[in-house]
């Protein structure tokens, strides 16, 4: 038997996904936004906030794409994702030209914005990692010969 959206089991899935790597990602955001202004100042305050925003939004949309294409083709489904890959990459690229080009140096700072981001990164994949492996999701198996 197939779950469907409507299915309480797989949206719970899904919620148990995002908000497993979302709150240990905006715990660190947080410490890291604090830690840049402390070394840092203003500028890493600013450089912090922009990578927990940029994070966090870049990994939901990934969430989102594959909770609104779960009951397609699996190839509609790849199409979407490397779509949605793809779009993600270049609209990141553009957002950090638009910052470089329209921000000095002084006022948002790059290590820090590097350094949360990065940070920020490594902590939402091993959360989500682990909502997953707690989901215990039952495979149907093949039938018996």
């Amino acid at each position: 038997m197939s779950k469907t959206s409507k299915d309480p089991s797989t949206q719970a899935g899904e919620e148990s996904l995002w908000k497993g790597a979302v709150v240990p990602a905006a715990v660190v955001a947080l410490l890291g936004i604090v830690l840049a202004s402390f070394f840092r100042g203003r500028p890493g305050f600013w450089g912090a906030l922009l990578a927990g925003f940029t994070v966090i939004l870049f990994f939901s949309v990934h969430l989102a794409v594959s909770r609104l294409t779960r009951e397609l083709d699996p190839m509609a489904t790849m199409a979407l994702a490397m779509f949605s890959y793809f779009a993600k990459v270049i609209l990141l690229g553009a957002f950090l030209l638009v910052v470089t080009k329209t921000t000095s140096k002084a006022a948002v700072d790059r290590p820090s914005f590097a350094a949360a981001a990065l940070t920020i990164t490594a902590v939402w994949l091993a959360g989500e990692i682990r909502a997953f492996l707690r989901l215990r999701f039952q495979l149907p198996l093949p039938p018996k010969q």
